[in-house]
């Protein structure tokens, strides 16, 4: 019976301590539970409501210091997916970030590319201006060059001029006077805006002067078409018979006869070497 006395009051000492620290370990989470849910708020990263402290198990559960193996697991298990959860988020945001920079990178390459083709149009349009502005000058230099020739088209002068001489009675050129037309058919050959005149003179008198200087005019025109393939049309002959030449006065008749032959030329030749290189 002393034994069960002694028992009693030793137990209650035992359990009046642990009671007193459970119920105070209940107040202090109760407390703590209180100020974590109002001072968290309704959302987070996750989407989910936060971890709530450990409950314990029993009364050995309270007291007990040493965890077990699968209670440790047991508390760590959320951690580890709460962890693994803030990883993939993570991972998430990242992707997010990169193909959000890589879009940005993406709208400035595009906008610098069109700013260059638009730089580049610019351009284009500036030099097509410029070549417009070019023809449009040569066009006004090259209508007022012709402009200048048609008024001077019927206006021909001398370039050069050769006399052939005749023995009388004779209508066959001598070989000074081959090469004297030579010199002036080779003079015109390619060229454009001349003509040659051809003036026969003879001695004596009337009808018979006429006809000896047309003779002696045509030998002259025959050697520039057969020898020289000069157009007719560019010719013009004339048997003066006996008249003395323009200007001349009181000039001493010559036994004989000759004749005049003379290069005339207009601005046609001047206007085709200096017509412009025709435009694209």
């Amino acid at each position: 019976m002393k034994s069960i006395f002694l028992v009693l009051p030793l137990a209650a000492a035992i359990a009046l301590p642990a009671m007193a620290q459970t119920s105070s370990s209940q107040d202090q989470s109760a407390t703590s539970n209180q100020a974590s849910q109002s001072a968290q708020p309704t959302e987070n990263a996750t989407g989910k409501q936060p971890l709530q402290p450990p409950a314990r198990e029993g009364f050995w559960g309270r007291v007990n210091p040493f965890a077990r193996k699968s209670y440790v697991k047991r508390q760590t298990a959320p951690i580890r997916d709460r962890v693994n959860e803030l990883d993939e988020l993570t991972a998430a945001n990242s992707k997010a970030i990169k193909d959000t920079d890589e879009r940005a990178q993406a709208g400035i390459k595009l906008a610098s590319d069109k700013a260059d083709l638009a730089d580049q149009h610019a351009t284009d349009a500036g030099n097509k201006a410029q070549a417009a502005q070019a023809s449009a000058q040569q066009a006004t230099t090259r209508i007022q060059t012709v402009e200048t020739v048609v008024s001077n088209i019927d206006q021909y002068k001398a370039s050069n001029q050769t006399e052939i001489r005749f023995r009388p009675g004779q209508t066959v050129l001598s070989k000074n006077a081959k090469d004297a037309l030579d010199e002036m058919a080779n003079a015109v050959k390619g060229q454009k805006g001349y003509i040659i005149e051809v003036q026969g003179f003879s001695s004596g008198k009337g009808q018979v002067a006429i006809q000896n200087s047309q003779k002696m005019a045509e030998s002259v025109v025959r050697y520039f078409v057969l020898n020289h393939d000069i157009p007719v049309y560019r010719i013009y002959l004339v048997g003066m018979g006996n008249a003395p030449v323009q200007g001349e006065e009181n000039q001493k008749h010559l036994s004989g006869g000759r004749v005049e032959v003379s290069l005339l030329k207009n601005d046609l030749e001047q206007l085709s070497s200096n017509s412009p290189a025709p435009m694209n």
